[in-house]
């Protein structure tokens, strides 16, 4: 998000509860890390591969038997999952093992969320709601 101001005084454009004015919170920009996320979600492979995951923890293995690409390219996926937090990997043995972790869909979520804020304006309820003041005051 950019911020609206000069360097003393800096005003959200957004939503205060998700730009970054103030300074990051951690080393990365809030925005940055939404970026991330959004860009990880961005593709159908990889939103297919956190569906499964939803289910269970699953060993790479198995994450890659229904997709029909190497295992390689399902490595560079859960890589990208993984940048963005949305996969851990853990090594048990000698299988590496992926977990959800939806926890960091909480600020994407919040950043889409401030977006429904405004409720749609129902027209037509509206003009019914005009046409009953008005006939009232004749």
């Amino acid at each position: 998000m950019r911020c609206l101001g000069g360097p003393r005084v800096r005003f959200p454009i957004f939503n205060p509860a998700v730009d970054d004015c103030q300074g990051a919170r951690d080393k990365r920009r809030m925005t940055d890390r939404l970026d991330t996320v959004f860009a990880a979600l961005a593709d159908p492979t990889r939103r297919a591969i956190l569906a499964m995951l939803l289910e269970d923890d699953m060993a790479v293995t198995d994450v890659a038997e229904p997709f029909a690409m190497s295992l390689a390219a399902i490595s560079k996926h859960l890589a990208v999952l993984s940048e963005a937090s949305l996969i851990s990997r853990e090594k048990r043995g000698r299988v590496i093992w992926c977990k959800l972790e939806p926890e960091a869909m909480r600020e994407a979520t919040v950043w889409m969320r401030a977006f429904g804020q405004v409720d749609p304006l129902d027209l037509d309820a509206f003009e019914r709601f005009l046409e009953q003041e008005l006939s009232e005051e004749d």
